[in-house]
């Protein structure tokens, strides 16, 4: 109709035009608003207890967390209020290459170090190991926390120290880390089972006795087919993306997100530069190989031994092959993609805050939820969606795990070793 109007009546009713036109990114930000205060936005991953012990030692237990750098921190208390942030689970991770003792001894430090912030700070942080907690506390004007475990080789083989994290308040265990362990593979290492052993699937069946959610971040395409078959209870992909948007062994196909919708559960989406960017990936892999290229032991490297000359060459490179840019609308092509196979039901948010060096351009920290719930809501998605996305959907996974152990209270707890049930 506008365009057949004469001119001068168009340039008479502009001023009106303009002013009965609504203004796009207020409204949304009103909706976000809305949403999140109904409904608790909830990170399925933040490493802000890794980053602590490893940027400031013994500081931590004592150092104000109101406001940190940002140049090292993704994290702080004044962010996270800035964020919204309702619920978040914090992550427990450990040097894989450890002795298991050593993890155990390093992942309780952890879980004690949150513990403690969680003391600290009581009018921001409360602890949480169910749904309702998790709605009560957000309800209060407080961030329910709980925590995971990131790293099935942290309960060094045993199922009592399963047990003792849980009693801890640990909400979910990873099943594998970057290495392939003793009963599951990972998707970054060599198979060595093609899935889970039997030692693993009872660790599942145990976290589901438990009520501790079972996070297939991380772990091969076989183990998350076998958790898949034998869990009992929705699962969780607490930070992954799309596998059909970037082609990374870390993210989840297609055949598995149909399956993650029959199953009940929720991929939530992680921001790794590299997991989120094909570009960004092939290009992280080839400055690697740069790399090796110049130190390659003993004698191939082009520079060994002349690190001056290395980093010349390696600068040159950059110089000539710019970084990828990665983009908050990048992570939202992640989101869209999961909704779209899998249904609005089984998406949520994993952002692996304070776990990455780098964050994509609009995401630089944990003030900026609402930012990625307004693009995503720009692209078309209602209230309710963007409700389930932004914490609906974890939650609905925690009330079905609660109500697979209450099924299971009176089975025995899990007893055996890898050695015995694996037949090694």
């Amino acid at each position: 109709m506008l365009a057949s109007m004469k001119p001068a009546l168009l340039l008479a009713l502009a001023p009106l035009l303009l002013a009965a036109a609504p203004d796009e990114d207020a409204a949304i930000k009103v909706r976000v608003d809305r949403i999140l205060k109904a409904t608790p936005l909830i990170d399925g991953h933040n490493d802000w207890a890794e980053t602590l012990v490893g940027r400031d030692g013994e500081a931590r237990w004592t150092m104000d967390l109101t406001r940190l750098d940002p140049a090292k921190y993704h994290t702080d208390i004044t962010r996270l209020r800035a964020g919204h942030v309702g619920g978040q689970f914090w992550s427990v991770y450990v040097d894989t290459t450890l002795p298991g003792p050593e993890q155990v001894e390093q992942t309780i430090e952890q879980i004690g170090l949150m513990h403690d912030i969680f003391r600290r700070y009581p009018t921001v942080f409360e602890a949480a190991t169910t749904a309702a907690d998790v709605r009560r506390i957000h309800a209060q004007g407080k961030i329910a926390s709980m925590l995971g475990v990131e790293g099935g080789g942290q309960i060094d083989g045993r199922f009592a120290v399963l047990r003792a994290y849980r009693r801890l308040g640990a909400s979910y265990l990873t099943l594998t880390h970057s290495r392939t362990i003793a009963w599951a593979d990972s998707a970054t290492d060599d198979p060595k089972h093609h899935g889970l052993t039997k030692f693993g699937e009872a660790v599942v069946h145990e976290l589901n006795r438990l009520g501790m959610l079972v996070d297939l971040s991380h772990v091969s395409e076989g183990t998350m087919l076998d958790a898949l078959r034998v869990t009992k209870a929705p699962v969780i992909f607490s930070h992954s993306g799309a596998r059909a948007v970037n082609d990374h062994p870390r993210n989840v196909s297609d055949a598995v997100l149909k399956l993650v919708a029959a199953n009940k559960g929720v991929v939530m989406v992680d921001y790794a530069p590299s997991y989120v960017s094909d570009a960004r990936r092939r290009w992280e892999a080839a400055r690697n190989g740069e790399i090796a290229s110049y130190n390659a032991p003993p004698f191939g490297g082009l520079y060994i031994g002349q690190p001056d000359k290395a980093k010349a060459a390696l600068a040159a490179w950059e110089k000539a092959h710019p970084k990828p840019v990665v983009t908050l609308a990048m992570v939202a092509d992640h989101i869209d993609h999961i909704a779209q196979v899998a249904g609005h039901d089984h998406v949520g948010i994993g952002g692996d805050l304070d776990g990455v060096s780098e964050l994509p351009q609009g995401l630089d920290g944990v003030q900026t939820y609402p930012a990625l719930l307004a693009e995503l809501g720009r692209r078309g998605w209602s209230d309710a969606d963007l409700a389930k996305l932004a914490g609906g959907n974890v939650l609905r996974v925690m009330e079905a795990a609660e109500r697979v152990a209450a099924t299971m209270s009176s089975e025995p707890e899990a007893t055996g070793a890898v050695a015995g049930m694996d037949g090694k």
